[in-house]
């Protein structure tokens, strides 16, 4: 019997046990939040994904608890708890995370890093994207397709339109899904159709967002209840604010024309910085700090040793989750459509979201353990 042999398992808690040394040796201390959590941050911050796949309880209290579908929120949550909030952080973890993937209960081990207080934001935007692909190689995977987006850009282009908020809202909810954005936009050239809550609608028109949350707040405490299909009273206030928006009328065609163009830009990095630059000279608004952040970024991952010209950018990629403010990019294994091996942004506002008196800058990603485990037995 050969004793040196190393069982699958063994073999892969090793590889994540030093992939957590090797971000602590980058400089990223080891959080370890707990794995219940309060529910309503990641009902009310997280992508449809996540929101679909909790595992949701109530405790006697009568609060709305969660076993932890990812980790993000948690290393935040505790980091603004902690005598620290407000000041550089950074922080790595490794544990596991639950979450209904593909209809089916799921287990599964994740790690990472995030960062909270840098000012550098360029720079630690690459750092995050240097570390995720250190992590692949640790596992042996050197055929990575790694696609990237700026939902930052895509905000600038919004509010450089000068839009309604309700509109802006809606663009930027549109971007953060995974589904076709331009069919998303298309949609809206359409208004509003008849809707079973006529009255809801009518009585909302021209009201602001906090009229409109309180009266939705009196009608479903009338209803006696706190949240409909897993969505919060915010979040249905929202959706009714849109929709009496939207009844009154559509969006300019030259508008909806330029948002379809940027959409379909793509390439290396360096090539739809060129486009981007041309498509909003063109149409004479101003983006321009949004597109020097992201030219920085390219020269600091450039520094970094990483070959942009193997990163795939796309005006309309995104990750699906909601709290994303800018740079986004995901890692795979070329030619494997399934799951990412890793992911990450920048957060900016979620700090702020979840209690902070003040914004603080925030970067991060995950890895999937056995995702990288499964891609590093096949490489």
């Amino acid at each position: 019997m050969n004793t040196a042999s190393t069982s699958p398992v063994t073999g892969s808690t090793a590889r994540a046990d030093a992939l957590l040394s090797a971000f602590a040796g980058a400089g990223y201390q080891q959080a370890a939040p707990a794995i219940l959590q309060p529910a309503e941050p990641f009902l009310d911050l997280s992508g449809e994904d996540i929101r679909k796949g909790l595992y949701l309880t109530t405790d006697p209290n009568g609060e709305d608890l969660c076993l932890r579908p990812d980790l993000t929120i948690p290393v935040a949550r505790d980091y603004l708890a902690s005598a620290h909030a407000g000041r550089l952080g950074n922080f790595c973890y490794l544990g596991p995370v639950f979450r209904f993937r593909g209809g089916k209960p799921s287990e599964f081990m994740q790690a990472g890093v995030e960062s909270f207080g840098r000012s550098d934001r360029a720079a630690a935007d690459a750092e995050m994207m240097a570390l995720a692909l250190e992590a692949t190689s640790s596992f042996g995977i050197r055929d990575l397709d790694i696609r990237s987006g700026d939902a930052a850009l895509f905000m600038a282009l919004i509010d450089a339109l000068k839009l309604a908020p309700v509109w802006r809202r809606r663009l930027i909810k549109c971007f953060n899904r995974k589904t076709s954005i331009t069919a998303e936009v298309e949609n809206l050239t359409q208004g509003a159709g008849q809707s079973d809550y006529e009255g809801v609608l009518a009585a909302l028109a021209g009201s602001d967002r906090k009229a409109a949350l309180a009266l939705v707040t009196d009608l479903m405490s009338i209803a006696g209840t706190e949240n409909v299909g897993g969505r919060t009273t915010a979040e249905i206030a929202d959706r009714f604010l849109e929709q009496s928006t939207l009844k009154g009328g559509t969006l300019a065609r030259e508008t909806l024309t330029l948002i379809e163009r940027y959409l379909t830009i793509a390439g290396e990095p360096d090539e739809a910085l060129a486009q981007l630059r041309n498509l909003t000279a063109d149409a004479g608004i101003n983006v321009n700090a949004a597109l020097d952040e992201f030219e920085n970024r390219i020269g600091f991952m450039a520094a970094r040793g990483i070959d942009t010209g193997r990163i795939a950018f796309s005006a309309s990629f995104g990750r699906g989750l909601d709290y994303y403010t800018g740079f986004e990019f995901e890692i795979r294994r070329i030619n494997n459509g399934g799951e990412p091996l890793a992911g990450g942004g920048r957060y900016d506002d979620l700090l702020t979201r979840l209690g902070s008196a003040s914004p603080i800058p925030a970067v991060g990603f995950s890895v999937w353990i056995d995702a990288l485990t499964k891609a590093g037995d096949a490489a």
